[in-house]
């Protein structure tokens, strides 16, 4: 693979590959997590707070995302879209942590919402990165690489989840979700010199390929 794609692609696929890895392992669960640790037991209770938690993370990404995405549209350069991605990342990191600290359905609704934010950060960011450096020729490609780490990290996430609670418990699975997640966000910030320069502007391309200033 690092014959056939730039660095940056390679890394920001990576990336997504952990993160949908980690996150992977809480989208089944989570419902369950409710049920036991929030709803007392009471089914539904449950499907009520995992619908209205569902609510709290999609609509407030949905408003956040734009104004973030015209924002960056409108700075010179990939700094900030890099610092958003990398921030946004590490306050999704730290959700799942915040869960198991959850005892009331206000506090998951609250959670969602900052996760919402640290997504509408995110991800307008990293697709604006990997749109600037997609190695020309490759689009469908890379595009393609893309959609197969994201298939493959929340499959096998999805597959373990039950696995990993049913053998070590929520705690250990909700720290695993904010370790991937961390790792994630590591990631990203070893290719940093390969997205923009010093001065913070882009750095540009010559034959399909990123040339890296010193």
């Amino acid at each position: 693979m690092a014959k056939l794609i730039n660095r940056v692609i390679k890394t920001l696929v990576v990336s997504d590959l952990f993160l949908n890895l980690g996150w992977g392992l809480l989208s089944p669960i989570f419902a369950i997590f409710i049920l036991g640790n929030i709803a007392k037991n009471s089914p539904a209770q449950a499907a009520g707070i995992a619908g209205l938690a569902a609510l709290f993370y999609w609509i407030p990404k949905s408003f956040f995302q734009i104004p973030i995405a015209i924002f960056l549209d409108k700075k010179h350069g990939e700094k900030d879209d890099f610092w958003f991605m990398v921030c946004g990342m590490f306050i999704a990191a730290f959700i799942p942590i915040g869960y198991l600290f959850s005892s009331a359905p206000w506090h998951i609704y609250l959670l969602q919402v900052i996760y919402a934010a640290g997504m509408a950060m995110v991800l307008p960011s990293w697709l604006a990165i990997f749109t600037r450096h997609i190695d020309k020729g490759k689009e469908a490609f890379e595009w393609g690489l893309e959609s197969t780490s994201v298939g493959m990290g929340a499959g096998i996430a999805g597959g373990l989840s039950g696995i990993v609670v049913a053998l070590v418990g929520f705690k250990v699975l909700f720290i695993s979700v904010s370790a991937l997640t961390i790792i994630s966000t590591i990631l990203l910030l070893l290719v940093r010199k390969h997205i923009f320069s010093r001065d913070g502007h882009i750095i540009p391309f010559s034959g399909g390929k990123p040339v890296v200033e010193p």
